[in-house]
This record gives structure tokens, C-alpha cells and sequence, in this order.
């Protein structure tokens, strides 16, 4: 009898899962999100070059319509993929922790990416038109925690045994690109200093969530290859 690999699982399936759930009712959100820009609330539906993914989550649309199906779909998207990262970066050290440092550095990587993981979901539930300050506070944080998940375990993966280097090299990326959007957060264009300005951030932030989910599917696709998740679950057997 074939027996499920639990680590399989968790660390290709269900992510991938996720991956495509979170696209999925992001599509959703954007087509069911009434109207309005920051600059225009004349506008019909969502805009992809000048409405945030938070615009989604907002209690009303920019228009001043209820905006009730498209913040749940939000909030759910979210919720999906915060648990699931949560799931996923707490098996990592027993995988990856192959000597003491990378046991230590995996460790730190996972508690970040557990904080990360708790903003998301944080993010979906706290409508922007609402509760502003928490909201931001939760939305950069995402980016700030994975920013660190990133760096340490590109370290890990250099030196461990258990994944190819190239996938250290596609972390690596990950690290830059999303160092790169938290300096554009930091010291990019303000939001309010005109509509290009609202275009720059709002293309900069669908870009870095872009990478975020092809990140994430590339490292499952390591797993796969590696073959560690066959050698770690027939040590468990």
C-alpha cells in the first residue's frame, strides 16, 4: 500500500493549492470591486494600474458603493495563504537544518516568515477605508518579516545539501526583489504627490506580489527534484 507523503503535502501540494486559490480570488475581487480610484471615483471597476490590492479589502469601494463580496474574497485570500505559509515554514528546519547554524538560521527564517504569515492575514482583516494605520501597519510588515525569511534562507540553501543551488539562486531573487519594493515603500513617490506617482506604487506592488506566488511555486518544484522529501519521510517511516 502507497502511503501519502505528509511532507509532500504540505510543502508542494497544499502551497501550490494556495498559490492558485490566492490568484483565483484575487480575480474575483478585482472583477467584483464596484469602481473608483484615489484620483477618480467616477471610474467602473478595478483598475489593475491604479487601484492597491487593499482597495479590495476596503469596507466601501472608492466610488462610496458597498464593497462587501470583493472584501471577502480578500480577507480569505489572505487567510489561505497566511496559514499556509505558517504550515510550510515550520516543517522547513527539520528539512533543511542539516548542521547547527542552518538549524539556527531556519529557525529565525520561520519565525519571520510566521510574523509575515500573521500580517497577511492581518492585512485581510483590516479594511483600509476602516482601520488605516493598522492596516498599514500590517500590509508593510508582510514585506519587512519576508524580507528577512528570504535573506536567511538563501544562506541556507547555499549550504545545504538537500536543494539544488539554483533554487538558493531563485531565493537570492526573491531576497532583492522585495528589498527593492521596501526601499520603493520607504523612499518612492508619495501616493498623494499625483496619479503617476499612484501608478508607480500600485504597478511596484502587483510586481513584487507576482514574484511572491512564482517564488513560492519555484521552491516546490526544488522539493520535488531534491528528492529530500522522499529520504526525510522514509527516516520518519
Amino acid at each position: 500500500m502507497k502511503y501519502l507523503n505528509p511532507n509532500h503535502t504540505m510543502l508542494v501540494t497544499v502551497p501550490r493549492i494556495a498559490a492558485v486559490f490566492f490568484i483565483a480570488l484575487q480575480l474575483l475581487g478585482m472583477k467584483a470591486y464596484p469602481g473608483g480610484t484615489m484620483y477618480d471615483t467616477s471610474t467602473q471597476g478595478y483598475s489593475f494600474s491604479k487601484n492597491f490590492f487593499s482597495d479590495m479589502g476596503a469596507y466601501a469601494a472608492r466610488n462610496g458603493d458597498p464593497n462587501y463580496f470583493s472584501m471577502i474574497l480578500f480577507a480569505m485570500s489572505l487567510t489561505i495563504v497566511g496559514i499556509t505559509f505558517i504550515s510550510y515554514y515550520l516543517l522547513l528546519p527539520r528539512l533543511l537544518g542539516n548542521d547547527r547554524f542552518n538549524y539556527i538560521l531556519t529557525w529565525v527564517g520561520t519565525l519571520f516568515a510566521i510574523g509575515g504569515s500573521v500580517c497577511m492575514i492581518g492585512t485581510g482583516f483590516t479594511p483600509s477605508d476602516v482601520v488605516f494605520a493598522p492596516h498599514v501597519f500590517f500590509a508593510n510588515n508582510i514585506f519587512h518579516c519576508f524580507l528577512v525569511t528570504a535573506l536567511l534562507y538563501t544562506i541556507v540553501i547555499f549550504r545545504s545539501d538537500g536543494l539544488q543551488k539554483r533554487y538558493a539562486i531563485g531565493y537570492a531573487m526573491f531576497f532583492i526583489s522585495i528589498l527593492t519594493y521596501v526601499i520603493i515603500l520607504q523612499y518612492g513617490p508619495s501616493v498623494n504627490s499625483g496619479e503617476s506617482a499612484l501608478i508607480f506604487q500600485v504597478l511596484s506592488q502587483k510586481v513584487i506580489v507576482i514574484v511572491f506566488c512564482f517564488s513560492v511555486i519555484h521552491q516546490t518544484f526544488g522539493f520535488t527534484k531534491s528528492g529530500i522529501l522522499k529520504q526525510k519521510h522514509s527516516l520518519n517511516s
